[in-house]
């Protein structure tokens, strides 16, 4: 609940109404960070993909609002299609600059951990490239460990990128 001072915050699912700031909070990104490494920003057909893959099956969507405005969101999708990973999912959270730096991230990632975990997930893997040192600090934050680091594996404004995966396993089932 709000203070009277702090704005409140809410984590819930996205809905079909959330499309368009969601898009424009991803397209944001796209166009001028490493946060993702799409080259252009993401419409029509490409966005509803993109929409689908994360909330297709037991895949997860989540929103933050702020004082009733979409702040961010987060969400898993497939890590790989082969049908050996289906317990093994790859996150990605994204943040509206003017949002940042007040935890709504860690908070965003720990609901998103916990909605996996309730679906039988077993493994998050995020794939952060490595100059994003607040993105593998918050994944750090919440449990994640170092697992790999893929020195000029992408690239994006004219220079190559270093890609750092990092992992959490959500269980400690024997046995799939």
């Amino acid at each position: 609940m709000s203070d009277g001072k702090t704005p409140e915050i809410v984590i819930r699912f996205a809905t079909a109404g959330d499309g368009p700031a969601l898009q424009a909070i991803f397209n944001h990104e796209v166009e001028s960070s490493t946060a993702s490494l799409e080259w252009y920003p993401l419409a029509g057909e490409d966005w509803q993909r993109w929409l689908f893959e994360h909330t297709r099956d037991n895949h997860v969507l989540l929103v933050a609002e702020v004082a009733g405005a979409v702040a961010g969101f987060a969400g898993y999708g497939a890590f790989r299609t082969k049908a050996g990973y289906v317990d093994t999912v790859e996150d990605s959270v994204f943040i509206k600059e003017a949002y940042r730096g007040h935890g709504l991230g860690k908070r965003l990632l720990r609901r998103l951990l916990a909605e996996a975990r309730d679906r039988g997930i077993h493994a998050v893997v995020a794939a952060v490239i490595a100059e994003n040192v607040v993105s593998v600090g918050l994944h750090h934050a919440v449990g994640f460990v170092d697992v790999a680091y893929l020195p000029q594996v992408g690239h994006k404004f004219g220079r190559w990128v270093d890609l750092q995966l990092l992992q959490i396993i959500l269980d400690n089932r024997p046995t799939p």
